[in-house]
This record gives C-alpha cells, structure tokens and sequence, in this order.
C-alpha cells in the first residue's frame, strides 16, 4: 500500500475511532449487575440488553452479576473497574439507595454517572401457600403479639421491602427495631427461601413472585401501590388499613470519568431500546411500569429520592 493512502487509512480510522458509540455500526456493551441471577434487577438488566440488541443500539451486550449489601458491593467494582469506560453500564435503582443511606460505603452512587430511570415497581408480600398466616391482617396479629416471630423475607438490608416491613410496623405500634428481617444477597435467594418455608413473609417485585403466586405455591396477601394494580387483585397495604405506600424503581449508570458527549451516546442507547418490541414484550411480561427518565431531570429525582428515603427510614426506625 501507498504511504499517503495507508497514512489516510489509518486517519480515518482514528476519525471513526471518535464517534460517539451510536456513529458507529453497534456498542459492545458491558453490563454490571449488582445483584445475583434471578431477581429484579438481573431480570430487568438482561431484557433491557435483549432490547439494545433488538433495536440495534448494541452489538452484544456482556453481563456481571455480583451480589451484596443492596447492590453496593456491585458499585464499588463497578467504580473501581470501569472508570472512563465509555462501554460499561450498571444497573441501580431505589434498593442500592437504601444499602446505601444505611451501609454509609466510602464509594457512594455519585461517583458513578446517571443515564436514565428506566422502569418502577411496587413491592408485594407473600406467604408461602401452606402458611396458618392467610392474610397481611393475621401477620399483623403476630407481629403484635411477638415481633421476632415472625421473619420478613428479602432483599439486602436498605431494600425497599426491608424499609416497608420497617414502616408496617411504625403503623401497627411495634417497635421497628423489633422486624425480624432476614435479608438475602438477591431475589433468587430469598424467593428460595419463602418457597422452603424458611421466612414467615417475603416481599419482592411482582415480576419475581408472580409465577409462583400462580402456580399456587405462594399466597399473595398486599402491594405496596395507592391502589389495585391492572390485572391484580392483591389488596394493597392502604386500603387494608395500613398507610404504607412505597415505589421501586430501577435504573442505568454508566462509569465514572466518562464525557458528557458519551453520557449522551449512552442515553441515546438506552432510549433507543426502550422503544423497541421486546421491551414492551418485557414490560407487559413483568408487570413494569414505564418510567422512563433522563438527564438533569434524573439528577434532580435521585437527589430527592435520597432525601426522601433517608426521612422514611428515620421515621421506621433503621438509621438509629
């Protein structure tokens, strides 16, 4: 090859080599997920790559799942790992608030950069099928009468089903520090865990126990919504007498010391795919609500989302 031709070859090369990601044929993604397989944040974080696949905002999209402490063990590699990284997401959302407002880690949320909130859910308790409890009024019951009796089921201490079982029993007249929470490293855990019987009552997103409240073998007995949800008929915690109402939502960071022109590529990404087919399949599937989120507007809600969690969990009693 000719000097000047391959001089020219090799600067457009370069030239191409500083496209943001969307000028070029496709991201290869590298997705942090701060929670083991099998629950609500591994089950969105995998859909949400299926739809980047799908609506070709990504080539391939590689996933890491690491468990622990409300996804905080997950941010600190993920900060650690992925700085500059204009290739790497993570998954987060109002579960690693919570880790992270009681855990008080030396890494926190603000060192890694928002893209956008992609969905929320509310949380709904269960009893495992052959449970004497029927209902969330004969778990109150028990509650009362011997807190430590009964074993609340769930994710990572902070999570939201930890914070809402906190709230429960403000409202009851137990006193919070009294729950008996077993906390799991993710859904798949602790689903295992009411499954087996090993917790009174488990709480988690509707898309994680679904199936099994169908199949019969968990009873679903409140959500944590204003009011009924579409195509469900659990009661929520408010209309049994019980002013608990808390949303979970769940979102996507990317990594620390990446530009604002990347910030922008990666939500350019992200919005892309949650306009294709099989994230509507996804969120219909999963019982979703779209929430989608971006820029200083998504700054803004997870400063008050901060805020607001750090005033509930106070008033529960989980940060005395």
């Amino acid at each position: 090859m000719r000097r000047d031709m391959f001089l020219k070859s090799m600067a457009a090369l370069a030239v191409a080599g500083s496209f943001p990601l969307s000028a070029r044929a496709g991201a290869n993604l590298k997705m942090m997920i701060p929670a083991n397989p099998g629950g609500g944040w591994d089950t969105t974080g995998r859909a949400l790559g299926a739809a980047l696949i799908e609506s070709k905002a990504a080539d391939t999209v590689q996933y890491e799942n690491k468990g622990g402490a409300a996804g905080v063990i997950g941010l600190a590699q993920f900060v650690n790992a992925a700085k500059g990284d204009p290739n790497a997401i993570m998954m987060s959302g109002a579960v690693m608030l919570g880790g992270i407002i009681t855990g008080k880690p030396q890494i926190s949320l603000d060192r890694a950069t928002p893209i956008a909130r992609i969905t929320s859910e509310y949380n709904i308790f269960v009893v495992p099928a052959d449970s004497p409890l029927k209902t969330m009024k004969d778990v109150v019951a028990q509650m009362q009468k011997d807190p430590g009796s009964v074993k609340w089921g769930g994710g990572s201490r902070g999570s939201t089903e930890h914070i809402c079982a906190s709230m429960l029993a403000t409202k009851v007249g137990v006193d919070p520090k009294k729950v008996n929470y077993v906390a799991f490293r993710g859904g798949g855990e602790a689903t295992a865990a009411i499954l087996g019987g090993n917790v009174t009552v488990g709480g988690g997103g509707i898309s994680e126990m679904m199936e099994y409240i169908k199949a019969g073998k968990m009873r679903a007995i409140g959500v944590t919504s204003d009011k009924r949800l579409p195509g469900n008929n659990t009661p929520t915690l408010k209309e049994l007498g019980y002013d608990v109402t808390l949303g979970n939502w769940r979102a996507v960071y990317g990594a620390p010391g990446i530009t604002a022109a990347q910030r922008a590529t990666l939500t350019e990404l992200v919005v892309k795919a949650t306009k294709s087919k099989s994230w509507a399949e996804s969120l219909e599937k999963n019982d979703w609500t779209p929430a989608l989120l971006t820029g200083k507007a998504f700054d803004d809600f997870v400063d008050n989302e901060f805020a607001s969690l750090r005033g509930i969990m106070h008033l529960a009693g989980m940060l005395s």
